[in-house]
Formats: C-alpha cells, sequence, structure tokens
C-alpha cells in the first residue's frame, strides 16, 4: 500500500494546472465588455476542456487506494463549505449580462466558480460533480430530482459501501436553483464529503455515480454515466426472486450466495423501515459489502455519537447475555426436572415389577415346597404305579459363563440316553430336547430304544418295542428358534414357549409325573409352577450354594470323611498367600497343590503349581525331618518355615503356577483375576505317583434313602484332571468302604435340603508314610451326571442291574426258543453302542464298550476310537480329536492291569 501512495499523484498536477488557468482568467473576467445585449468571452486562451479531460481520464484510469488509517489520524479533515461571497459575485455578474444566451451564461457562471477552489469531490469516488451541473441534466431528460440519500450499511464508512436510493417524494421540487442556493444533503455520507486540494488522492468509485468526460458538458445528454453491473431492484423493502435482472445476480454469485443473503435481509429491512419505494442495488458493492459485513460495526463507534451507541450496544449485549443464561439455566433445570421426573417413574416402575417378580417368584417357590412334600410323602406309591417323568437336561450356569461357551444346545442334548428310563415298563419319558433333531438321529433312537435287552421269546419281544416306541416323546421348545445365539438355558427356552408347555400338560393330564432337571435354575420353577408339577431336586438356591467347590468341601466336612487339605472361601490375594504359606508348612509332602474356581466345573477352572520350583523347599523338608512329625505340629517351630514361605509364594505363583487348560484361562493371570472375582479352593494333589479318580452317582430320594446309581472309574485325556469316560463298575475301592462314604455324603446332603441326583467325586491312592490306601472326597455335582446318562444306556441295551454293592454288573442269561428250561449259553450282551446328539456340527459322540471282562472291554474301546480317528482323517490332515489321549490312557491301563495279574499269578517264594 504505501507503494501506491508513494507513486506520483497525475491528477493532482492537472488540478494545479486547471488552478494556474483559472487564476489568469479571473482578470480577464472583469474586463469584459456587454454591447448590444451580446457577451464576447475569449475561452480560447485557457483550454480548460482539455486539462479538465485530461484530469477525469487520469482519476478515472489511476489505481483507486484508500490512504493509511495512521494518515487520516493525524490529518484534520475540513468539511466542505462553499464560498458564499465568491459565489454571490458570479451571480451579480451573470445577471448583468442579459444579452448572453443561456448556455454561455452557464459556462461563465461555472468558470466564476471554478477558481474558488471549492469543488464538490466524493471521498469515496474522487470524481467532479456539481450540483448546478446534475441539475440541469435532469432538467433537460425531464426529470426532476431534488437529491439522492447514499445509504450507508454495515461498515460501509471503512469500506466505501453505497448504495444510491432514490426517494419517490422529491420528485416534485424544483430543480432551478443555482448552485450557491443548493446545498449538499446532509446525511451519514456527509463526512465523507473532502474538498479536492491538492494532497488529495481518489479513493474507489461509489456503487451509484454519474461522471462526465469533461467538466462543462456542451448539453446535459452529452453526460455519460457509469452504470453498475448486476444492477437489481428493491420494491417497498421486498424483491422480487422471479425478476430477471436479480435472477441474474444469483446466478452469477451463487458459490458466495450464503454470505450475501445475510446483507440482502438487513437491506430489506432497513428499506422497509424508512419505507423507501424504490431502491437500485449494485450487485457487485453488495457482494464486496458481504465480505466485511462481520466485523463493520466497529467503525460505526468512532463517529457522531459513537459512545453513546457503543453503551447502547454493550447494555443490550449485556442484558442478552442475562437473559440468555437465565434462559440456558432454565432450560437446563426444566430437562433436569424432567430427567429427575423419569427417571423417578422409571424407578418406580421397577420396582413395581421387581415387586411384582418377587411375589411371583415367591410364589413359585412356595409351590415347589408344597408340591415337594407331597412328593415325599407319596414317592414310595408313586415309584410302584405308572408315572411320567419329564427330563429337562438344562445348564442352569450364570449368564457369563453361558454366553462363553460355544455349542451350548449340543452340551445341553448330551444327556439324551435319559430316554432310556423307559426301561422301566411303569415309566413314560418325555423329553425336552434344546436343538431340531434330524431324521436320521430319531430314527436311530427309534431302533436303539426298541432293543431294550429282553430275554423273553419272540412275540414277548415284539410287544415290548412296540410297547417302548409309544412311551417316550421328544419335544423341542419353539423359543429355541427366537433366540439362536442367546445361550439361554433350556427351563428358560421352555418357560417362554407355551406352545410346547400346553403339549406338555395335555399329554400328563390325569398321570402322576415329576420333572427331573439339570443344574438348577430359578426357571425350572417357573416351568414347574406353569405344569403344576414337582422337581425331583432342591430348589434353585440351595443347588447354586453347595454346588461351588467351597460349598461342597463344607458338604464334606460335615459328612466327617476324608478330604484333601486346604481351605474354600478364598476372596483376596492376600488371603491365598497366607493360607498357602500355612497349608504348605503343615503338608510338606504335599508336591503340587491345585486352585479350583467355585463355579466352573471339572478342569476348565483349575490350575496347578509344583513345589519343586521353590527355592526354599528343600531346607523346609530337611526342618520337617530334623524335628520329625511329633515335633513339627507347635506353631512356634513352623514359624520360620512359614515365614520363607511367605517371602517366596508371591514370585513363586507368578512364574510357575499354570490353568490346567489353556483354552479357557490362557495364562495365571487371567485365572487369579477370575479366581479371586469369585472365590476358590486350595487344595493338595494326592501325594502318590498312582492316583485313581472315581465318580459315584446317588439319587436322593425324597422320602430319605440314598441310593447308588452307578460308580465308575474315570478315564482322562491330555489333562490328568479332566474326566472324558468311565469304567463302570469301578474297581478302585473296596465296594463296602464305597458304600459307606456315599451314605455318609447323601444324608450330609438331604440335612441341608439337598435331594435328587447327586454326583460326588473321590480320589485314591497309597499313602506312602502308612501304606495305607486313602479316599479323599473332592467335589460334589448337585445335578444329573453324564456318567449316569451313559449308565442308563449300558442297562438298556444290557437288559442287566448295577450292583454298586458287590461292584458287578449282572446280565441275564437268554432262554432257548427249543425248550422251556434254563441253558447256559455264552453271553450275548457284548459289543458296542453309540449315542448321537446333533444333527448339524456331529461333533461330539458317545460310545458304549460292553465285554465281560476290564482288558477286552477297555482293548475293545481303544481300537474303536483308533478306527474312527482314522476315518475321520486324510494322510495329509489328522483329526482333532481327543481319542489319541484317551488311547494312549487305556494303554496305561491295561500296561498296569497285566503286571498286576503277573504278581498275582506268581507264585509265592
Amino acid at each position: 500500500m504505501s507503494e501506491v501512495v508513494k507513486k506520483e499523484d497525475k491528477s493532482g498536477a492537472v488540478s494545479v494546472r486547471v488552478e494556474d488557468d483559472l487564476r489568469q482568467l479571473k482578470p480577464s473576467l472583469e474586463k469584459v465588455t456587454v454591447s448590444e445585449g451580446r457577451t464576447a468571452l475569449n475561452t480560447q486562451a485557457l483550454n480548460i476542456r482539455k486539462h479538465a479531460e485530461d484530469c477525469l481520464k487520469t482519476v478515472n484510469k489511476q489505481q483507486l487506494v484508500l490512504p493509511p488509517i495512521e494518515d487520516l489520524q493525524k490529518k484534520t479533515i475540513s468539511k466542505w463549505t462553499p464560498c458564499l461571497e465568491k459565489i454571490s459575485d458570479v451571480k451579480k455578474q451573470r445577471e448583468n449580462l442579459p444579452g448572453a444566451p443561456a448556455g454561455e451564461q452557464d459556462k461563465l457562471a461555472l468558470n466564476m466558480c471554478l477558481p474558488n477552489k471549492r469543488s464538490i469531490r466524493h471521498q469515496k469516488s474522487g470524481k467532479l460533480l456539481t450540483d448546478t451541473h446534475r441539475k440541469r441534466a435532469n432538467e433537460a431528460k425531464g426529470d426532476r430530482i431534488i437529491s439522492g440519500s447514499v445509504v450507508n450499511l454495515q461498515g460501509a464508512e471503512s469500506k466505501g459501501h453505497h448504495i444510491l436510493v432514490v426517494p419517490k417524494e422529491d420528485f416534485g421540487t424544483d430543480s432551478k436553483s443555482t448552485c450557491h442556493e443548493q446545498p449538499v444533503c446532509k446525511t451519514k455520507a456527509e463526512s465523507t464529503y473532502l474538498r479536492a486540494d491538492k494532497d488529495c488522492t481518489p479513493t474507489e468509485t461509489p456503487a451509484f455515480a454519474t461522471t462526465s468526460k469533461s467538466m462543462v458538458p456542451r448539453s446535459p445528454q452529452s453526460l455519460p454515466v457509469d452504470i453498475p453491473r448486476y444492477l437489481f431492484t428493491i420494491r417497498s423493502g421486498q424483491i422480487d426472486p422471479m425478476a430477471a435482472d436479480f435472477c441474474h445476480f444469483k446466478q452469477c454469485f451463487v458459490l458466495c450466495w450464503s454470505s450475501v443473503v445475510d446483507v440482502l435481509e438487513a437491506l430489506q429491512k432497513l428499506l422497509r423501515e424508512f419505507a423507501v419505494p424504490l431502491a437500485k442495488v449494485g450487485g457487485e458493492r453488495l457482494v464486496e459489502l458481504s465480505h466485511v459485513w462481520d466485523s463493520g460495526w466497529s467503525q460505526r463507534y468512532k463517529g457522531e455519537g459513537g459512545i453513546e451507541a457503543a453503551a447502547i450496544h454493550i447494555q443490550s449485549s449485556w442484558r442478552r447475555y442475562l437473559a440468555r443464561t437465565a434462559y440456558l439455566c432454565h432450560c437446563r433445570r426444566k430437562w433436569a426436572a424432567g430427567t429427575i421426573a423419569i427417571s423417578w417413574l422409571m424407578h418406580a416402575q421397577l420396582c413395581r415389577v421387581r415387586k411384582a417378580l418377587q411375589a411371583r417368584r415367591f410364589s413359585q417357590l412356595e409351590n415347589s415346597r408344597s408340591r415337594a412334600q407331597h412328593l415325599a410323602a407319596n414317592w414310595k406309591r408313586i415309584q410302584s404305579f405308572k408315572r411320567t417323568i419329564i427330563h429337562i437336561p438344562s445348564l442352569g450356569y450364570s449368564q457369563r459363563k453361558r454366553l462363553n461357551l460355544r455349542g451350548f444346545d449340543i452340551l445341553q442334548n448330551i444327556q439324551m440316553s435319559r430316554l432310556c428310563d423307559i426301561r422301566d415298563e411303569n415309566v413314560e419319558v418325555i423329553y425336552i430336547c434344546p436343538q431340531h433333531l434330524g431324521n436320521d438321529i430319531l430314527d436311530y433312537y427309534t431302533s436303539l430304544l426298541k432293543c431294550d435287552g429282553a430275554t423273553d421269546g419272540a412275540d414277548t419281544t415284539t410287544a415290548r418295542a412296540s410297547s417302548s416306541v409309544r412311551r417316550y416323546i421328544i419335544l423341542t421348545p419353539e423359543a429355541v428358534d427366537y433366540f439362536p445365539t442367546h445361550n439361554m438355558c433350556l427351563s428358560t427356552l421352555l418357560k417362554y414357549s407355551p406352545q410346547t408347555l400346553k403339549h406338555i400338560r395335555n399329554l400328563i393330564q390325569g398321570k402322576h409325573a415329576y420333572i427331573v432337571g439339570g443344574i438348577a435354575h430359578v426357571d425350572d420353577l417357573a416351568v414347574a409352577d406353569e405344569l403344576g408339577l414337582p422337581i425331583l431336586g432342591p430348589e434353585p438356591a440351595i443347588a447354586q450354594h453347595y454346588s461351588t467347590k467351597s460349598g461342597g468341601r463344607r458338604i464334606f466336612v460335615g459328612a466327617e470323611i476324608d478330604v484333601p487339605p486346604g481351605q474354600g472361601d478364598i476372596y483376596s490375594l492376600n488371603q491365598l498367600h497366607e493360607t498357602l504359606a500355612e497349608l504348605m508348612t503343615q503338608n510338606t509332602d504335599v508336591q503340587r497343590w491345585l486352585f479350583k474356581i467355585d463355579s466352573e466345573d471339572g478342569s476348565h477352572g483349575t490350575a496347578y503349581c509344583d513345589t519343586c520350583h521353590l527355592s526354599c523347599y528343600k531346607w523346609a523338608l530337611q526342618e520337617y525331618h530334623r524335628y520329625g512329625p511329633e515335633l513339627w505340629n507347635p506353631k512356634c517351630i513352623q514359624e520360620t518355615v512359614l515365614l520363607r514361605y511367605l517371602d517366596e509364594i508371591p514370585e513363586w505363583l507368578t512364574h510357575y503356577a499354570q490353568p490346567a487348560k489353556t483354552s479357557c484361562y490362557p495364562n495365571w493371570a487371567c485365572f487369579l483375576k477370575t479366581f479371586l472375582r469369585q472365590g476358590g479352593v486350595v487344595e493338595a494333589y494326592p501325594p502318590s505317583n498312582s492316583v485313581t479318580c472315581l465318580t459315584v452317582d446317588l439319587l436322593l430320594e425324597p422320602g430319605g434313602e440314598v441310593t447308588m446309581f452307578s460308580c465308575g472309574d474315570q478315564l482322562h485325556g491330555g489333562c490328568k484332571l479332566e474326566a472324558i469316560g468311565s469304567i463302570v463298575p469301578q474297581s478302585s475301592v473296596h465296594p463296602e468302604t464305597l458304600h459307606s462314604i456315599c451314605t455318609r455324603v447323601g444324608r450330609a446332603c438331604l440335612q441341608r435340603r439337598i435331594v435328587g441326583y447327586v454326583s460326588v467325586d473321590l480320589v485314591t491312592f497309597l499313602d506312602h508314610n502308612t501304606m495305607e490306601k486313602k479316599v479323599w472326597a473332592v467335589d460334589l455335582d448337585i445335578t444329573y451326571s453324564n456318567q449316569l446318562a451313559m449308565t442308563q444306556m449300558l442297562l438298556m441295551m444290557t437288559g442287566g442291574t448295577l450292583n454298586c454293592r458287590t461292584g458287578c454288573l449282572e446280565a441275564p442269561m437268554p432262554i432257548s426258543e427249543k425248550c422251556f428250561e434254563h441253558q447256559i449259553v455264552p453271553k450275548t450282551k457284548q459289543g458296542t453302542v453309540f449315542a448321537f446328539f446333533d444333527s448339524s456340527k456331529r461333533s461330539s459322540i458317545g460310545m458304549i464298550t460292553v465285554s465281560e471282562d476290564l482288558q477286552r472291554a477297555l482293548a475293545t474301546f481303544a481300537r474303536h476310537l483308533s478306527v474312527i480317528h482314522q476315518e475321520i482323517s486324510i494322510p495329509k490332515s489328522q483329526g482333532e480329536t481327543n481319542f489319541m489321549e484317551v488311547i494312549k490312557e487305556i494303554e496305561d491301563i491295561l500296561q498296569m492291569t497285566q503286571n498286576k495279574l503277573q504278581r498275582e499269578a506268581k507264585p509265592a517264594s
């Protein structure tokens, strides 16, 4: 900008020359002689027109630049005031020239006005235009316009954006007044008119201004007008959006139209407030004004009345802020009040629903207790009559556990061999299946249940087969299709299946019936209440309390049977470290410690850690042997070892503890997090290299009797803590000892109102200190076990009975059809039978092998597993199964059995 200001001001030089010529003209005008009504004036010596054209040409071509703000502040800009003395002289001289023509008189008057150095120059345009010329041009065209108002919008004072507004009321005013009688219109733009001094620099051209190529036009028609581009009209403060000029303007500036709209609205409002009937708007200036629309108000407060306007604006802004703040506060309070009201209504509704649910569940519990008392009182009579058993193999785990299990529907259907309860002719079975079964599985079980192992004649066998088919039915709840991915337990699915419930009610109408469930759930009570049937099992709350690892340990302690050294109900890390240190100090011969999560079953929630990794373990053994077993029990002697264990146990667990199955918990940190959140048990692993695990299934009858239904030694796979099969009957513990242990456990459960089917896990090993066989109770499952379901199929196929008191599986001999007397013939109830669980994935299978002795049964079982493994595998890819691990386990058992037989057959020396 400074470089432009420094350029030579050519218009100023031209103005200087014009002033010099006028100064020379003044003496000549005084000597003008008037004769015979004619005025002679020599204007050739001055050549004013040429200088005026040069001035206008220079002004039009020169780049218009506003002076710096600092210069404007330093200079004192005075308003233009006409020199009335000299103008009056010109008027008098003009009146003394009667003979001169009108045009010459105008020229003379103009020449007399020019030497006064008071030419009217607009600050924004820099173009010279006198009121006399404008009036005469308008008179020649027939228009009578007294004056034009220059309207400045926001920021117009600083940017030079002007819009000429022509009031309609001024059209009738007389326009014949002389130059000195017509003052300049005093409006807001009055301060923008400056005198044309030599140092004045022309600036921007206003939006509407008429210019001439010569200072003194020959005729009014010769005045050229600089018409702005994109001109459109506003009538009575309203824009016609369909007008051609406005549409053209909008189309040309469509890219920046969003900023132009605000200025247009403000302009229309201003024109309506001042009742302007017609306004011509220059589109280009309007667009330029829109660019500075937001920052133009600051200049307003520097002008006349700016302090008062600023005070008004500040006060209005402050009042607006206060009002806005109060309004927002009111809105927030109103929103908060609405939120509180809605929350309270929701809370009240939830409380009502919760109370209604609690009342309904309490009613269901009371009804269940009443029906359980009736079942206990009539149990013997019900068992002797025809009855219907509704099997619901539901896994009522917690929601977190259910959602983390894959193939949950298959897991709930593993006990499909419950159908074999129909081997009792007085029993009808309604089996609730958690999935839709294919015709292949349905046909298989139909054929399987016809072969019930009876040894009667052909006619009797056929009649029994047809009767067996009629005495069972498989139902799938319709809610299975509604909740395919929710992993709901089977009782919940049946609860939301009204059609299936109605079908069951029709089937059991007028019959003795009861429900045999799986892992207890609160929805078991809802289903039983809908059907009006008792449940052969404990209440859900009791079952959940005692089915944990800690709860089972409490029952075993109450039954006064041996349990592993350990402690239950551990919920903190410090408690874990202190308990473990105390247990290790008291049981120095234990080489492995187990950690079991309360809510998990099997090996899924089990971890272990070996003491051989402790640096102080050998030293602790030396201390134990130094004092001996008799002197080791006092706390003062154990204190040194206890403190040493406390120092090393945290790091020992961090580096050497590991979960039994990494598929559930990949590392010790993940396992420990769940262990401390849900609680758990610390137990000792039997201190022996030869450990046998066995499972016993008990029926705790409502009448108070304890019956052993199944017992078998466990078969393990890769994980020695996970049972994947059983050898029935068991041969690890003496039958009388086993019966005594199970009876005490059953009575302890009955004292705690636990009825129904219960599974007890035991371990047996040889104590090297006393050389006696010990039996520890390690786990209690209050549910119908998989072993019991497979045992029912075993008894169905063989037609035999399992005598747990003697540890024998007794099968009847077949009867010959040719003679009516019993004959000793080879036993025919041998072979293999399969149990299938699903029709789609076919990822699980059950297999039973029956033989006369243990060695043949195990060899046949291992051979079948090997064949199946080869069938599902290809040379380049082996199928993912646990068959090979089971085969290895069976081979080890066979080797141990063979060695035992050889030792027994060897004659004593």
